[in-house]
């Protein structure tokens, strides 16, 4: 029985963890959910295509109300990962505008989200800025 599984199926983990869309084989358009047609010519058929690791931030909130239980504040960003919009949480820095910016550099990481009784963990990702 695995120790970690990927809380979405498009997260690849390992000793370099990635994303993985469905890439429409007509006119390349990009989803990570799994599709019957294209939303964008209607294409049937799709391949697996590996989505870059690292981006940059194309749009983004600072969330400050949320479900209980949620931990606020936090940021929602889309990322522009070598030309795949990725929607995703901006972690492992302050979520204030004086460090989030439009234009920044980030990279993928993986974080816990925790363990069940069977000591299985899922993990998520997000993106934290760039070195």
């Amino acid at each position: 029985m695995p120790t970690q599984v990927p809380h979405v199926n498009y997260l690849v983990l390992g000793d370099k963890p990635h994303l993985v869309a469905n890439e429409c084989v007509s006119c390349k358009a990009r989803f990570f959910d799994r599709r019957n047609a294209c939303a964008n010519c209607s294409g049937t058929e799709f391949k697996k295509v590996d989505i870059g690791t690292t981006g940059i931030v194309r749009s983004f909130t600072i969330v400050t109300f949320a479900a209980p239980g949620v931990p606020v504040p936090f940021v929602a960003a889309i990322i522009d990962c070598e030309g795949t919009s990725v929607r995703g949480n901006i972690i492992n820095t302050d979520p204030t505008p004086d460090k989030i910016t439009l234009g920044m550099k980030v990279q993928l990481v993986t974080t816990s989200l925790g363990s069940d009784d069977d000591g299985v963990e899922a993990i998520g990702f997000g993106f934290e800025p760039a070195n």
